[in-house]
C-alpha cells in the first residue's frame, strides 16, 4: 500500500503567477491555516540518528509541523547501543522552554527521553502552564541505563507527567513491566489492561505497540481504559531497528497537532512508521535505522498511478485539555 502524507493539508501552496501583486494594505497581514502547527518537543540528542530530536525533526517535518527542540541532555551512542546520557541541568531547559514559548505559540508538547526526575518536574511545570495544549508522551526501554537511576525517573514520570498526557505510547514490554509490574493473569496484560493502569494517573489515551502476535505478526493498539479505539497489525521485521518508537511519536505528534482527530492520526502514523522500517538503512556495525526520508525517494511508476487515500474518516476522539485530569 501506498502512503500519502506529504504535503499535508495546511502545506504552503506555490503562488499562482498570475496572482495580483501584494498591496500596501496587505502587508502585515497574517494568513491563517498556511503555516504549519508548532510541537514543543523535550528530548535528548542522539548523535546516532537513529531517535532523539533528530529523529523527531525529520518525523515531524514529513508530515508537515514544525519542531521547536529543546535539549534536554545527550546520549554517547552509537548504532549498536547506549553507552551513556548526559542530561543537562534544569534551568538551562527551562530557560530553553520560556524563551521559545514567550514568542511562538504551540499545538502540541511531545516529550520523550528527558534524563532526570528535576527536568521531568520542569517539563510538568510547562503543562501546567499551558493545560489546553495536549500533550504525548514517549516512554522507551531504559534497560541500557543505570538501574539506581531507572526507579526514580520512572516513579518521576508516573506522579508528575502521566496526569499532565493526553496520549501515552510505549511497547507492550516497556509499558506492562512499567505500569503493571505485579501482573499475575494467566496471559499478558492486554492494551486496555494497560491503558486502565496509565487511566489510573490521569492519561485518557494510550497507544500500546509491539504486541506479539501468531504467524510473525504485532499488533499495535490505541485504546482509552474503557475500550480499544484502534488496532493495526504489520508482519514482522526481521532486522533488528533503533529509532521506531521515537518515529511514531513524533509522526502521532505532529498529525495531532495539525488538527487530525486521534483515530485517524494513529493510522496515519502507523503507516509511516512501517513505511520508514520497510525502507530503513544501516549506516553502521548496528542497527537499522528508519528512513524517515522514505517519501523522497523516487517511486516506481506503477505507484505513481495510484491514487492517495482519504484522510481522516474515522470517528473524531477529541483531544481533552489535560488540567481536568489531575
Amino acid at each position: 500500500m501506498t502512503t500519502y502524507l506529504l504535503p499535508p493539508e495546511n502545506a504552503r501552496l506555490p503562488g499562482d503567477l498570475n496572482d495580483p501583486p501584494t498591496t500596501e494594505e496587505d502587508e502585515g497581514l497574517e494568513v491563517e491555516g498556511l503555516d504549519p502547527p508548532c510541537v514543543l518537543v523535550f528530548n535528548a540528542s542522539d548523535p546516532s540518528g537513529a531517535g532523539g530530536l533528530g529523529g523527531d525533526a525529520l518525523a515531524m517535518a514529513s508530515v508537515g509541523a514544525h519542531m521547536l527542540p529543546v535539549v534536554t541532555g545527550a546520549y554517547a551512542r552509537d548504532t549498536a547501543e547506549i553507552f551513556d546520557h548526559f542530561p543537562f541541568d534544569e534551568e538551562a531547559v527551562a530557560e530553553q522552554t520560556r524563551a521559545i514559548l514567550e514568542d511562538v505559540e504551540v499545538q502540541l508538547i511531545k516529550v520523550g527521553f528527558v534524563g532526570t526526575p528535576e527536568i521531568l518536574s520542569t517539563v510538568a511545570e510547562t503543562a501546567t502552564d499551558y493545560p489546553e495544549v495536549p500533550l504525548v508522551a514517549y516512554m522507551p526501554n531504559l534497560s541500557w541505563w543505570d538501574e539506581n537511576l531507572i526507579e526514580p525517573y520512572l516513579d518521576a514520570f508516573r506522579e508528575l507527567l502521566l496526569p499532565q498526557t493526553t496520549v501515552l505510547v510505549g511497547n507492550h514490554s516497556t509499558l506492562w513491566r512499567w505500569l503493571l509490574p505485579d501482573w499475575s493473569g494467566d496471559r499478558p496484560p492486554g492494551a486496555r489492561d494497560i491503558a486502565k493502569a496509565a487511566g489510573e494517573f490521569g492519561v485518557p489515551y494510550t497507544l500500546v505497540t509491539g504486541i506479539m502476535l501468531p504467524d510473525q505478526h504485532i499488533d499495535n493498539v490505541l485504546a482509552s481504559p474503557q475500550s480499544v479505539l484502534a488496532s493495526e497489525k504489520y508482519e514482522r521485521l526481521e532486522a533488528v531497528f533503533s529509532g521506531a518508537g521515537d518515529t511514531l511519536s513524533a509522526a502521532l505528534a505532529a498529525l495531532l497537532a495539525s488538527g487530525t482527530d486521534l483515530v485517524a492520526a494513529t493510522g496515519e502514523a502507523l503507516s509511516y512508521m512501517d513505511r520508514c522500517l520497510d525502507a530503513g538503512f544501516r549506516p553502521g556495525m548496528g542497527h537499522v535505522i528508519p528512513d524517515r526520508l522514505f517519501w523522497a525517494q523516487e517511486e516506481d511508476e506503477e505507484d505513481l498511478d495510484d491514487d492517495p487515500p482519504e484522510i481522516g474518516a474515522a470517528s473524531d476522539f477529541g483531544l481533552p485539555p489535560h488540567d481536568t485530569r489531575h
